[in-house]
């Protein structure tokens, strides 16, 4: 299951993943917003990473003006890798949970294409799975 929230800022762009989503057969819970009233993006980032730490979701896409925000806020939770750059190789190499976009910087078509090769990237491990565990290290030694 995915989870998927944005704040005012990327509703609209929000909207158009979840069409792609919706025509892609996969399944998703939207944490918000629900229209493009002011929100604060931390609140929706910590709804949506909520559901991927209880295990009730595997990934989630979060969205706001620029994607850079969500993505600070989303980091700060324990448990979660979130990545506003790449879409592909963040999942490999990174093992992120979550993909972070913005709604004034990224176009529907790209976002689309993106969600697609996040969704379809697996953790390769190997040697990119020391660099993971030193990621969780700092969290644990960070108290995060």
């Amino acid at each position: 299951m995915l989870v998927i929230g944005s704040d005012h800022g990327g509703f609209l762009l929000k909207q158009e993943i979840k069409k792609h989503l919706e025509e892609n057969k996969i399944e998703y819970i939207d944490v918000g917003c629900y229209d493009e009233s002011s929100v604060d993006y931390p609140d929706i980032a910590k709804a949506a990473c909520d559901k991927i730490v209880s295990g009730e979701c595997q990934l989630g896409i979060l969205i706001c003006g620029t994607g850079i925000g969500i993505s600070m806020a989303a980091n700060k939770v324990k448990g979660i890798r979130a990545d506003c750059f790449s879409a592909k190789y963040t999942r490999l190499h990174n093992d992120a949970n979550v993909l972070c976009f913005g709604g004034r910087v990224v176009g529907p078509g790209l976002a689309c294409m993106m969600v697609d090769e996040f969704l379809n990237a697996q953790f390769e491990g190997g040697r990119h799975q020391r660099r993971v565990d030193k990621i969780s290290s700092l969290e644990e030694n960070f108290g995060k």
